[in-house]
């Protein structure tokens, strides 16, 4: 089956390439006559539902055409030639064709403040423009996502049946770091139930990879991978988007086996953190309240916590939810995570300062 031909695309199609370092979808870069275009292959295991993903993909494309001041851009579907807006294949995988954002790349790490405060406005802008888009018009694509309380329950149920998680010294380091902090996992969940906070629209997976900038690598351009846009929490959004930030030495760097007491110090950047912070704050003012700023250093500390648990579960689980190159990885993906919560912890005092000091306008 020719996936490209049922796509309303120029001929011919010239080349086809991998693209980006995705953990959940493959995606693809390709040339059709003089354009390009992005064809992705969505993943119906980690995702139940696509059509709700390109459901929702529209709402949001028609919510933000009404908000034209928003300066928000996000890529455009390609149709397919009979209307619809995937391909589905004979072995049941969906298909999609996106629009190739001209004149755009994107960072492996932020190294200027501009770059910074960019991806913190970008995000906010996001949750800015579509604070008006009725929660009821998006369906849920990914039940459970940052269920932190359901994560924390699987992988201590996990670990208890796996006979690596008392053989493996590592294994076991990291669920004593886990089993330490088990309050911090119902966090913003119980902050919900109890009506301090409520849902509003979120990306889901506001990382830096998934921002794209201008050439000049200055501005930010758009937000891309929409797959979990749905009813959440802006904390979540918040905390993972600074999870990916201000990791400097990203998540494949050696870890010490003792990275709970400063075996593997100064990875959280606060400085690019402050400046996040900054260009969020700057366009979310009249979307905050003071409880909703009241949780973001919890917040900051949860998402790696979070994704720590995710990884180490799917390791113990043989690797069925994200994508390794070799067995470990997801191990070690997970003491990375965990060394960033301990890091955030150290630098407590100073992060909750700056979060006061970047709000004050907002809360009053």
């Amino acid at each position: 089956m020719n996936i490209t031909a049922k796509f309303a695309i120029p001929t011919p199609i010239s080349a086809i390439a991998p693209l980006g370092n995705g953990l959940i979808n493959e995606t693809f870069s390709l040339k059709a006559g003089n354009q390009r275009f992005v064809l992705q292959r969505i993943n119906a295991t980690v995702f139940p539902a696509p059509e709700r993903i390109m459901a929702n993909w529209r709402v949001l494309a028609g919510h933000l055409a009404k908000n034209n001041d928003c300066r928000l851009r996000i890529p455009a579907l390609i149709p397919t030639h009979d209307g619809s807006d995937f391909v589905r294949d004979a072995a049941g995988n969906y298909w999609r064709m996106l629009e190739w954002i001209e004149d755009s790349v994107t960072l492996p790490q932020l190294t200027t403040t501009a770059q910074a405060r960019e991806v913190g406005a970008l995000l906010g802008r996001f949750h800015r423009a579509t604070a008006t888009l009725p929660l009821e018009q998006l369906a849920v694509t990914l039940p459970d996502f940052h269920a932190t309380p359901l994560y924390l329950q699987r992988l201590l149920t996990v670990a208890a049946k796996n006979d690596q998680a008392n053989q493996c010294d590592k294994i076991h380091a990291c669920l004593e770091f886990v089993t330490a902090r088990r309050k911090l996992a119902a966090v913003l969940d119980t902050a919900q139930r109890t009506g301090h906070i409520t849902q509003r629209v979120t990306h889901g997976d506001p990382k830096l990879d998934n921002i794209l900038f201008q050439q000049n690598k200055q501005q930010a351009l758009a937000l891309i991978d929409l797959d979990t846009v749905q009813p959440g929490l802006l904390q979540h959004d918040l905390g993972d988007c600074v999870r990916s930030c201000c990791n400097q030495s990203g998540e494949n760097a050696e870890v010490s086996p003792h990275f709970e007491k400063g075996g593997l110090g100064g990875i959280f950047n606060l400085a690019i953190c402050a400046d996040i912070l900054a260009g969020y704050a700057e366009e979310t003012r009249a979307v905050l309240t003071a409880a909703d700023i009241a949780l973001i250093y919890e917040a900051i500390r949860l998402l790696p916590f979070e994704l720590g648990m995710r990884f180490l579960t799917d390791h113990l689980e043989g690797d069925r939810y994200f994508r390794v190159t070799h067995t470990g990885q997801n191990l070690h993906r997970a003491q990375r995570q965990f060394a960033l919560v301990a890091d955030i912890e150290r630098q407590r005092q100073p992060l909750q300062a700056l979060i006061a000091e970047r709000f004050i306008s907002c809360a009053s």
